[in-house]
């Protein structure tokens, strides 16, 4: 990876150290440090072309038009110094960002105890809850397409989703069953697009190192953000995951809709999210997770 070539495209300035981060699960995290720059910068590179799942295509470029429809968190997330999609200098796109303040949160957490981090739980709630505030042009990302209907996005994705499993040898029967109930289920009674963050939860959030209780200084990682229904967001499926801590989520966030429809449709987000859950398992190399993928999805779908 050519980071001195990348950093002297965009910045004009030389790389001295470059540190690779190890919590990115998709693209390529490095802290660098130039000369002449006080603070360091972060580069993000995407996978290659040829390396990326249809179901994950661009993912950089879709937090890249995503970041307009941000601003009511812009005060915690990382400013957009540069951005390449032209594969001119490395055949990826890369994205070169400040550096947010703090400690990621899996690691600053630990700091506390676990009765004092419903403060932490509390925060991420208000903060989910402004993001799913905003409204959005149209159903799906917010680099498109899109889309006319909730259910359009939805079942596209189970289709896409499929297609990359079958590609590389996966069984996605239980995924394309999916696509076929949610086609016939209350989908479309969502009717105004709402802005989801898509990965915001624990390992997305930075604390600030000095602060007695758990503060959030920044978030980051919006490369699936899309216009939807905000219960079929990532961060909701994580708050509902466990009777814990993180129940002071919904103190700031607010109460779910449980009617029959909402619970119906939270059915059929849970297999989205174990659908691409599997995706990701396969790419880490996680052979008996995905194995673990199609007994919890058969046991939902049921």
């Amino acid at each position: 990876m050519d980071l001195e070539a990348i950093c002297r495209r965009a910045l004009g300035a030389e790389l001295t150290q470059a540190v690779e981060l190890g919590y990115g699960s998709y693209n390529s995290v490095y802290r660098v440090e130039l000369a002449g720059r006080d603070d360091p910068v972060i580069v993000r590179v995407a996978p290659a072309e040829d390396e990326q799942f249809g179901s994950e295509r661009h993912l950089m470029r879709n937090e890249y038009a995503a970041v307009p429809w941000l601003g009511v968190i812009a005060e915690l997330m990382p400013r957009v110094l540069a951005v390449d999609w032209s594969h001119d200098i490395v055949d990826r796109d890369w994205m070169i960002q400040t550096c947010l303040p703090g400690v990621p949160a899996p690691d600053g957490l630990g700091r506390y105890p676990r009765s004092g981090r419903t403060t932490f739980f509390r925060q991420l709630g208000a903060i989910a809850r402004s993001v799913h505030d905003v409204r959005g042009p149209y159903f799906g990302r917010p680099a498109g397409p899109a889309h006319t209907s909730w259910s359009e996005v939805v079942i596209a994705s189970f289709t896409q989703i499929a297609e990359d499993l079958e590609r590389v040898g996966l069984d996605a029967a239980d995924v394309r069953r999916a696509a076929a109930m949610a086609a016939e289920g209350p989908l479309d009674e969502v009717r105004e697009p709402r802005l989801l963050a898509g990965d915001l939860w624990t390992v997305n959030c930075m604390l600030d190192a000095e602060a007695p209780e758990p503060l959030i200084s920044g978030v980051l990682d919006f490369d699936r953000a899309e216009f939807g229904d905000p219960a079929a967001d990532w961060t909701i499926r994580m708050a509902q995951a466990k009777a814990d801590e993180r129940e002071a989520f919904w103190e700031s966030y607010g109460e779910l809709d449980r009617s029959p429809e909402a619970l119906w449709r939270a059915r059929i987000y849970e297999a989205r999210h174990l659908a691409a859950i599997r995706l990701e398992r396969h790419r880490l190399g996680k052979v008996e997770a995905v194995r673990e993928s199609y007994e919890a999805m058969a046991k939902l779908l049921s």
